[in-house]
């Protein structure tokens, strides 16, 4: 049901930069916690009755802002009478945190995406004087514009109250709030007197919005219903009162420049360009307007749709706009360049005074032969110093202040990006991680005003995003090898030597990647339409992967109720049989090169006829890995058969061909139950089928060929309508013992 409550646009759908001179670090004083001291106490007592219940009535919380005076966050726990726990900070987001790290280090108590594990110890531990918890960063950021499309698109009021008590546990006090904002845009372009269908045309579907609004895409997974923008206006209301109630400061969206095509109709005279196709896409659903920002016009709408924003949102002074995302600009000239960031931010001036401009850095990393020296130092300092703030987007990998000497002064902040389309697969760079922050922090004339997570995808590698996450409150890196046995203990409740290990040869292998800019994106040849040509190297020792798998097996009889050692038992092995299909794969690969049949035959049987088959038996038997949960959340949003059927196309087309024709394929691939079965399954049984037939008959494997009749099969998944369970089948240590104890000697004899 539709409640229409809040807001102008919803009635109508329903119907300076402080530097400091020590030069340690800067504040941009007037970006804080808005709520006041008893809201935001309200707001974490009320948080810590949802995580712990009547437990949380062990802890006695207040917010009092004078304790920090500097605006770094900061948080004193102390022990009070009938073993209670008083927990004092400057925001809700740092009481929050700190009762958070209190919880992992004094009672071995954890939560993440994939299960908590709360088992409190009663009477709370006692503390000795005063715990104090503190932050040498202003900001703590969470969200690429990316994961409002990969993760959240499909979430409900529960999902993101669960995801926002995450953050502030996590200490996050800086947010992306991107909901509903194509509500407000439909008014402004209507106010313009823009046609409805001008406007269908110009917003993509749900699941591809993310680069509706960085301007690569147009229209595909439309006609985005009327019922949506009313649902996101209700959900982002409750969100921003939520994140700012925690003492979080939401970051809303601002204007880039890119304009439905029906502006031209309207302003003949205005000076718009058509830029190029974007990635595969040709201009049917690409080849944005660019309104030139020197133009009046320009101005206008910008300033449009900044006022429609705090309007309905209100403003906590920081905004979002990317321009350039993955698009070449009109010009290489310095000037122009600075023109154009000028009068973005004038935009957000000309309506809010006191606006800081928020931008993602990845332009300067995807296309590093446009932005040279002059041209990122132009576009940074097209506005004033310490008025906007970058986004170090790929820090961890590929950091981009260390050669813009700290981004020319403007304020950034370290991000670690980490992942690629929501993909599954073990994956981190611990090490880079766990030294970088404090690189940048000592960097010469350092502009590091924070740290934060931007990855394109989440619900995926927790122990990544704790680690990260608590870098932010550390002084100095962790000992990485004490860290994550402790990590074992708080994710399983108690101590078993065997997981210890376990995660400390995971810590050393699969999440420990050193190789220089890696991007990872899950390049297993499971998860890609197969060819004779697939990616097979890795950036760890298969071995130590497969030792942490038996450790985890021999752990599991004290284990196997505990909700978080399931789900990593099934993520560990949904590794070992990823690499296992490669190993696999290699040997299909080898037998149709040297056309041995029998050989042929063996492997392709077992990837076609077990592996694959087990696989998707195992992943169909946890909740955190089903096709069923992500269509079903989709079809929920619906409000009648017409709009399930397009949210549905949307939710699959996105995990699959990622467009009309796989423009690109296989980017946002899951390890899911239903999908294994029905989607890679098909393609290798193809796969394997074509290439028994080409050995019999004598003819070579035709790529081409076989790629236009594989996309039938893709398409077929895309359009199948199939109803897939959203309830866990099976029992999950029976399937993943079978499995181990059918393919560990496989795996040790490929090591051979």
């Amino acid at each position: 049901m539709i409640h229409c409550s809040r807001g102008a646009t919803l009635a109508l759908l329903c119907v300076t930069m402080l530097r400091c001179v020590s030069g340690d670090f800067h504040t941009l004083a007037h970006l804080r916690a808005r709520a006041g001291d008893k809201t935001q106490s309200r707001a974490v007592e009320d948080l810590l009755e949802r995580l712990l219940g009547n437990r949380s009535r062990d802890f006695i919380v207040s917010v009092n802002g004078t304790l920090s005076g500097d605006g770094l966050d900061v948080c004193e726990l102390r022990s009070a009478k009938n073993d209670k726990i008083v927990a004092v900070g400057s925001t809700g987001v740092a009481v929050a945190a700190g009762i958070y790290n209190y919880l992992k280090y004094f009672c071995n108590c954890h939560v993440s995406w994939s299960g908590d594990q709360l088992n409190v110890p009663r009477p709370l531990p006692p503390l000795t004087g005063v715990l104090r918890i503190s932050t040498p960063h202003r900001f703590r950021y969470y969200q690429n514009v990316c994961t409002q499309s990969y993760s959240t698109v499909w979430w409900d009021w529960p999902r993101w109250q669960r995801e926002i008590d995450w953050m502030a546990l996590n200490g996050i006090n800086l947010p992306l709030a991107f909901n509903g904002q194509e509500a407000l845009w439909q008014e402004v372009y209507l106010s313009l007197g823009l046609n409805q269908t001008e406007i269908d045309h110009f917003f993509t579907g749900p699941a591809f919005l993310a680069w509706n609004r960085m301007g690569n895409l147009f229209q595909w997974g439309g006609t985005l219903p009327q019922s949506w923008h009313i649902k996101q206006l209700n959900l982002q209301f409750r969100i921003l009162d939520r994140m700012r109630a925690l003492g979080m400061i939401p970051v809303l969206p601002a204007f880039s420049g890119i304009v439905p095509e029906g502006i031209t109709r309207l302003f003949p005279k205005a000076n718009v360009t058509k830029l190029s196709p974007w990635s595969h896409f040709n201009c049917s659903y690409s080849c944005a307007h660019m309104l030139d920002p020197r133009d009046l016009l320009f101005q206008r709408i910008g300033a449009l749709f900044l006022s429609q924003v705090i309007k309905e949102f209100g403003t906590d002074h920081i905004y979002n706009t990317d321009t350039f995302n993955e698009m070449s600009p009109a010009s290489s000239d310095p000037a122009y360049l600075a023109s154009v960031s000028r009068a973005v931010f004038s935009t957000m001036t000309s309506v809010d005074p006191q606006a800081i401009w928020l931008m993602q850095g990845w332009l300067f990393i995807s296309e590093p032969s446009f932005w040279k020296p002059d041209q990122v130092k132009a576009l940074l300092h097209g506005v004033p110093l310490g008025r906007m703030i970058v986004l170090d987007l790929f820090a961890e990998s590929m950091p981009v202040y260390p050669s813009t000497n700290s981004f020319y002064g403007q304020p950034f902040i370290w991000c670690m990006l980490h992942n690629f389309g929501g993909n599954s697969g073990l994956f981190g760079t611990v090490e880079r991680i766990n030294s970088g922050p404090f690189d940048a922090l000592s960097f010469p004339n350092s502009t590091l005003v924070g740290l934060g997570l931007t990855p394109e995808g989440i619900e995926q590698n927790p122990v990544v995003y704790e680690l990260m996450s608590e870098l932010a409150w550390r002084k100095e890196p962790v000992n990485l090898s004490k860290w994550v046995s402790l990590y074992a203990l708080r994710r399983y409740g108690s101590v078993d030597e065997h997981l210890a290990l376990a995660w400390r040869l995971l810590f050393h292998s699969v999440y420990n990647c050193t190789v220089l800019q890696y991007k990872n994106h899950n390049r297993s040849p499971l998860v890609h339409r197969p060819s004779l040509h697939m990616q097979t190297d890795i950036w760890y020792e298969p071995a130590e992967l497969y030792k942490a798998w038996k450790l985890f097996f021999e752990a599991a009889p004290g284990f196997v109720s505990v909700e978080t050692f399931r789900y990593d038992l099934v993520d560990v092995t949904r590794q070992a049989i990823q690499l296992l299909t490669t190993e696999f794969y290699k040997e299909i690969r080898d037998a149709f090169q040297t056309q041995k049949l029998s050989d042929l035959l063996t492997a392709g049987g077992v990837v076609v006829y077990d592996l694959l088959p087990e696989l998707d038996r195992l992943l169909s038997s946890n909740e955190h890995f089903l096709l069923g949960a992500w269509l079903e959340q989709a079809q929920s949003q619906a409000l009648d058969k017409h709009e399930a059927q397009l949210y549905d196309f949307n939710a699959r087309n996105q995990i699959t061909l990622w467009g009309p024709d796989g423009n690109i394929l296989d980017y946002a691939s899951k390890e899911w139950g239903g999908l294994v079965e029905d989607y890679y399954l098909q393609r290798w049984g193809m796969f394997v089928n074509t290439l028994v037939e080409c050995l019999d008959r004598g003819r070579p494997f035709k790529q081409d060929v076989f790629n236009q009749a594989v996309f039938q099969v893709e398409k077929g998944f895309v359009f199948n309508q199939r109803k897939y369970p959203s309830k866990p089948l099976g029992d999950t240590y029976d399937i993943a013992h079978r499995i181990f104890l059918k393919y560990y000697p496989y795996a040790l004899k490929m090591l051979k």
